[in-house]
């Protein structure tokens, strides 16, 4: 099969480090996403172990499209039913760029009636659910999303094997003000060059997504263990090969490393205990405190952290004064350590005072282009 890994900007470098590191073949990076080949148990695997993938796409189909008739003739072509079942709601998603089929509504329409007359019975048509950026409630059912896009007369058809959005670990319920995505918190610790068993103190936790999604990478806990994949509603699934793959996933037995965070907000730390309990890693140490407050744990280590931004929570006076104040507290108790954070505005980063790499990384986080900025505290 051929594969599509689909992430948000930034995470490109990272997601295709992921996918080698699971040897599948053929691994491309490029906008969006990383393509790659493989069967059914890669598909698996992809699903359930990567930990900056947004969704999984299997590239069912690729053919030139200039007229509705060859659009409704060629789709109706594809394996359809050895993805889908008669009577299984459907979602089409259709996007066109200078293509002479240009309405995505009649895109959508001629393949879902392909569809149809390869199943023989029309489809449950859905309208596409809503993906919004901090959208934390329980997962809801939905159907199962095929994109077609148009590009030049060239259509690619594609299925989504992964339903529900895979940063959707199933831990988070509780949140605090501008939830980091678990996806690109996972990116963040893998661009950060942090690795488990150094120590990770994030002093601006929040409701604890960065360092949940630390301890599940220290322990080997397969970030998609605990949530359920459109691919099992396929009727070509295999049960066994996947419960194989996801008892491999579990992990190492949970033990306490030296991974803690704090937070000035009350609320905030309630929320990170409580997420913390889902997701198994109960033992995370999570204190209400000020960054002046803030005291090593050992002679070295790592912080990673996303800092309010102002912009993405509310215009403050006082910001440049919390950067500098967070880089005074670094440069006077943790010389030594590295550090790395978020921040959209590289005027802001250089108030900590810090000695900083020039060309930090770049993500979106909430639709805001950030930078991870990095670098080594050194003594005052």
């Amino acid at each position: 099969m051929e594969l599509f890994a689909v992430c948000a900007p930034g995470l490109e470098p990272y997601l295709e480090r992921e996918l080698r590191a699971l040897n599948v073949a053929a691994v491309r990076a490029g906008p969006g996403g990383v393509a790659f080949s493989g069967g059914l148990p890669d598909l698996y695997r992809a699903n359930l172990y990567l930990r900056t993938a947004s969704r999984v796409l299997v590239r069912l189909g690729r053919f030139h499209a200039s007229e509705f008739w060859q659009l409704h003739k060629r789709a109706a072509r594809l394996p359809w039913e050895n993805y889908l079942r008669p009577g299984q709601p459907v979602t089409l998603r259709a996007t066109s760029r200078k293509s002479k089929l240009y309405h995505s509504g009649g895109v959508a329409e001629r393949v879902a009636k392909a569809i149809g007359e390869r199943l023989g019975q029309p489809i449950d048509l859905q309208p596409p659910a809503p993906e919004g950026n901090t959208d934390d409630s329980p997962a809801m059912p939905i159907a199962q999303l095929i994109v077609i896009r148009l590009d030049h007369d060239d259509c690619t058809v594609s299925l989504d094997s992964s339903g529900e959005l895979l940063h959707r670990r199933g831990y988070r319920l509780a949140t605090a003000k501008a939830p980091l995505r678990e996806t690109l918190a996972a990116g963040v610790l893998l661009a950060s060059g942090w690795t488990p068993g150094q120590p990770l103190l994030d002093p601006f936790c929040g409701s604890g997504t960065l360092l949940i999604e630390a301890a599940w990478l220290a322990l080997g806990i397969a970030p998609g263990l605990r949530r359920d994949f459109a691919f099992r509603r396929w009727p070509d699934y295999d049960a066994a090969t996947f419960e194989s793959l996801r008892r491999l996933g579990q992990g190492s037995a949970p033990t306490r490393l030296p991974i803690s965070g704090s937070d000035r907000d009350a609320g905030a730390i309630q929320a990170a205990r409580a997420n913390a309990e889902r997701a198994g890693v109960a033992w995370l140490e999570f204190v209400q405190r000020a960054i002046s407050a803030l005291e090593p744990s050992a002679d070295s280590g790592w912080i990673v952290t996303n800092p309010p931004y102002g912009v993405r929570i509310s215009q403050n006076r006082n910001l440049r004064d919390l950067y500098a104040a967070f880089g005074n507290v670094l440069r006077d108790r943790f010389c030594g350590w590295q550090v790395a954070f978020l921040c959209p505005d590289a005027a802001l980063a250089r108030h900590t005072g810090l000695a900083l790499a020039q060309s930090p990384p770049s993500f979106v986080n909430g639709g805001l282009p950030v930078k991870l900025w990095q670098g080594r505290v050194s003594a005052i």
